[in-house]
């Protein structure tokens, strides 16, 4: 009987062990889940409205300006995506000191209209509403445009590019110069997205949180911040964001 009982004891305490062991390689199997979906796309910022994307396959440049001394240290571009002709978005010279000859380069007509063909030989015009895949990425063009009276002038629709780039079902938005416009807020399934906030040019903190606030994206990059006045408060925006609904992630990176 007493053999019985400590059979019992010793199959029970394995039981429990096993259950525990099991439970550590669940715990464990999830965050290494968790962790590799947190680096299938890594995010570098490189200043203002230009930022790298780096994925297991590809490496792709958002309107690089800054020469290429801008990119020392980052892998070659397999990409290159340019929201609008302004030179903090569209740099013909930085273009040309990346030497990207055999490069995809992707831009709205206005654009590709002032991009030499000595940049290279794969320039394709993507215009809003139009979208095409590149290498397995998912790569829609949505409008950017300006919305205040006072600030029409300087972004109209229908001239530059926002993006929703699908990389390994990772949704990506990338907002270009605009406000918060229904394009935006209407956005769905967004996992990372890039939202713009300066004066005059594009808009206030204020807006830009609360576009956010509506279509939610996982984790929100607040970038291109920089105005006539200096640089706009995105801790401001993090806390309008975050006081309202603490499940978007605002991530402040260094641009500036």
């Amino acid at each position: 009987m007493r053999l019985t009982k400590i059979t019992l004891f010793a199959t029970l305490l394995l039981t429990i062990l096993g259950c525990k062991n099991e439970k550590k390689e669940t715990e464990l199997a999830t965050n290494t889940t968790q962790k590799e979906i947190e680096e299938n796309i890594k995010v570098i910022p490189i200043t203002h409205g230009t930022l790298v994307l780096e994925s297991s396959s590809e490496v792709i440049y958002v309107d690089p300006t800054g020469g290429s001394e801008a990119f020392e240290g980052q892998k070659s571009p397999t990409l290159v995506l340019i929201t609008d002709i302004h030179g903090d978005h569209l740099s013909t010279s930085t273009l040309e000191a990346l030497k990207l000859n055999n490069i995809t380069i992707i831009a709205p007509k206005a654009v590709t209209d002032k991009i030499p063909s000595t940049v290279s030989n794969n320039i394709i015009t993507l215009n809003n509403g139009e979208t095409l895949e590149h290498n397995g990425i998912n790569i829609e063009a949505i409008p950017m445009y300006n919305l205040r009276e006072e600030a029409l002038k300087f972004h109209t629709k229908g001239r530059g590019n926002g993006y929703v780039l699908n990389i390994n079902n990772e949704r990506i938005y990338i907002s270009g110069d605009t406000e918060d416009i229904p394009e935006m807020r209407n956005l769905k399934n967004i996992d990372k997205a890039f939202v713009c906030m300066n004066l005059p040019y594009t808009m206030p903190v204020e807006s830009a949180a609360s576009a956010v606030l509506e279509f939610k994206p996982k984790k929100v990059y607040p970038y291109h911040y920089r105005g006539t006045d200096g640089l706009s408060d995105v801790n401001l925006f993090k806390k309008i964001v975050n006081e309202k609904n603490n499940s978007v992630e605002v991530q402040l990176l260094d641009w500036y």
